[in-house]
């Protein structure tokens, strides 16, 4: 959709008003809150998509990732919270349970233990 974010210089506030492509260079902006014309352009934040693989392939290219300490809890159940992230997807109940408790500094070794039907449904 076509908004565009503007700063009224007459009341200070920030808005986003819709204009069309084709009237974007001709409309005159006034100010939802104050009707005035004197508003400034803002830049808007901009989200590029990325496709999965993309998205694995930077978490994988992370310089922190050379550093990962695999004996350190902590730090795996850091980057695994950071890959669930990345890919968008509900991991299910266990594998939050599983990060949480190495986030606590719980050992994998543990966890495995009271968990003895850990990935089981996985197909």
């Amino acid at each position: 959709m076509p908004f565009y974010d503007y700063h009224c210089h007459a009341c200070g506030k920030n808005v986003r008003i819709f204009l069309s492509y084709a009237e974007y260079d001709t409309a005159v902006a006034t100010c939802p809150h104050c009707q005035s014309d004197q508003l400034k352009r803002r830049l808007s934040r901009i989200t590029i998509a990325k496709s999965e693989d993309a998205r694995m392939d930077s978490l994988l290219d992370d310089p922190s990732l050379a550093n990962l300490d695999e004996d350190d809890p902590r730090a795996m159940g850091k980057f695994m919270r950071r890959m669930s992230q990345e890919t968008g997807e509900d991991m299910g109940e266990e594998f939050n349970e599983v990060v949480e408790r190495l986030e606590k500094g719980e050992s994998p070794d543990s966890i495995e233990q009271s968990m003895p039907d850990l990935g089981n449904d996985i197909s």
